[in-house]
This record gives structure tokens, sequence and C-alpha cells, in this order.
């Protein structure tokens, strides 16, 4: 029975490199989940339990139909109400969006099947919250960032210039791909994506 890993099949959404660079990122299915405040609030952990218990019934269920896949990475977009830089504006005011990319195969049917299973298995909080949809960033610039999530800005600031330098202006949600898990990483070692649609 093959496993289908899209973070190898699909290299150029999960793969970055240390520069910017101008990439175009197809469409496609998600897990997601909304919500409002800083990210050390639990709102957020219960957040990312529920978008994964749904992601993992998803992939039981894909299993028992032949079809085995590893759940992707965990990815998050970022926006304000102000028109201000994310630093100048208190955590409690910073909206995001959690999602986890699914494979072309899964269906909104598949969606509704899990959310059912994964409220049999246990209590989990907000499992209601979890929406499937069809998202596509297109046109975008993206580079790796390593170290800790708070040290981003120096990153962005590479993205903004050359964004500047090829007269690119910002065309969607500040996206974020979050290669290495924060509970087993050192905070200087962590990898994570960093993209913004452009045109």
């Amino acid at each position: 029975m093959t496993n289908l890993d899209m973070t190898k099949t699909s290299q150029r959404y999960y793969k970055a490199g240390p520069r910017p660079e101008l990439v175009t990122i197809p469409a496609g299915r998600f897990l997601t989940i909304e919500g409002k405040g800083t990210p050390e609030a639990p709102v957020f952990g219960k957040a990312i339990a529920a978008l994964f218990a749904i992601a993992y019934s998803i992939r039981a269920i894909h299993k028992q139909q032949g079809q085995v896949f590893t759940v992707p990475k965990l990815e998050g977009q970022w926006w304000l109400n102000v028109n201000k830089p994310f630093k100048d504006v208190s955590r409690d005011e910073w909206f995001w969006k959690l999602l986890v990319q699914m494979p072309a195969f899964v269906t909104a049917g598949d969606h509704r099947q899990a959310i059912a299973l994964a409220v049999q298995k246990k209590e989990i909080p907000l499992l209601a919250d979890v929406k499937f949809e069809t998202m596509e960033d297109g046109l975008s610039v993206q580079m790796l960032h390593t170290g800790p999530y708070t040290e981003e800005e120096e990153t962005l600031q590479k993205l903004r210039d050359y964004m500047e330098q090829h007269h690119l202006v910002q065309n969607g949600l500040h996206h974020e791909v979050y290669i290495s898990d924060p509970r087993r990483t050192a905070p200087e070692k962590l990898r994570t994506i960093l993209r913004l649609p452009v045109k």
C-alpha cells in the first residue's frame, strides 16, 4: 500500500530557500479554522487539536479505502484589521486561520464524515468550527525563515525589499508553513516558510 507524502510530492509548496524567490502556488484543498488572539492563548492550541483530529479522521477513512497519506504540515495565515505592521500591534489583536492541506482525492463528504467520527472518539472543543476549503496563493514571494517565530521581521523585510525591487505588491494574506514542530525543535532551529501572495 503506497503512502502519499505531500511534503515530498509537492516540494514546491513545502520547500523554500534562504533567499526570496518568486513562485506560483497552485490551488489546494484545506482543512481550516479561524480565530483571533495571541498564539499563546488556550484557544489557539484547541484550534490546532481540532484541526488535526479531523485530519487524522480523514486519514483513517481513506486508509480503509486503500488510500494512505501522511498528514501534512500545519500552516497559518495572519492578518490585522488595522494598517500597521504586526510588530506594532498587540498579539491579542492578531487574526489567524490555521490550515492543513489535504490530498486532491479528499472531498467535502469526507470532511463531514470525519467530524462525526472525531466527535464519537472523544470530546474535543471546536470540531464544528473546522471547515473544508479550496484556496490558492497563486503568484507569491517566499523564503525560509530559520529561528524563533518572534524574529521573523528581518526575514519579512527581505521579502518586502525583494517585492519593491521587482515592482510587486502584496495581494493576499501573510502565509506561514511550519516545517518544524516547535514541540520537538529548539527555537533557534525552527524552520518556517514565509509566503506573501503578490501581483
